[in-house]
């Protein structure tokens, strides 16, 4: 149905839940590293990725972090992605051994951006949507191309009226 609104079809993602599947996702990553040691960096993608790529660098010991930005919105508009904020080059490389995390991949816009400065990474998102699959080498969940996800920092916690039956 192309009629429903956004939070008619969605996907709401706790605090906690949200610290459960990046965990899982950690797990799952586990290993998967260059043989040398493992993971050299993790790159999260501003901003929706810096909490999950907190946890999953804590989770395997990963104490280089840093940081892409990439804009793909003028106000409401979307707009060619360009990087407007690039992690430490001289650390990062062309990626190898280096994990950039996500919350999640929409229509693979994004990392098709960060995919031409880092080719050799691993990218890993929390969430998948079909679209933005091809770009992901790791993910934990994945959700239908319209399903809206509303993340906990997007969220507020508000009063609501009790039910009392009325008629």
């Amino acid at each position: 149905m192309t009629d429903r609104l956004p939070h008619e079809k969605g996907f709401h993602v706790s605090w906690d839940q949200l610290h459960r599947d990046a965990r899982a996702l950690a797990w799952r990553l586990q290993g998967e590293g260059p043989d040398e040691g493992g993971w050299r960096a993790v790159v999260a993608i501003t901003r929706g990725g810096m909490a999950p790529a907190m946890i999953v660098a804590r989770e395997l010991d990963i104490r280089m972090v840093d940081t892409i930005s990439v804009k793909s919105y003028n106000h409401q508009t979307q707009a060619e992605p360009k990087v407007i904020k690039s992690p430490d080059m001289s650390v990062v490389g062309d990626g190898t051994g280096v994990l950039v995390v996500d919350d999640l991949v929409d229509t693979g816009k994004t990392l098709e951006v960060v995919r031409r400065h880092m080719p050799k990474a691993h990218i890993a998102t929390v969430y998948a949507k079909p679209m933005g699959r091809p770009q992901v080498n790791t993910f934990i969940t994945e959700v239908s191309q319209d399903t809206w996800i509303f993340f906990p920092w997007d969220m507020a916690l508000q009063y609501v009226e009790p039910y009392r039956g009325k008629d």
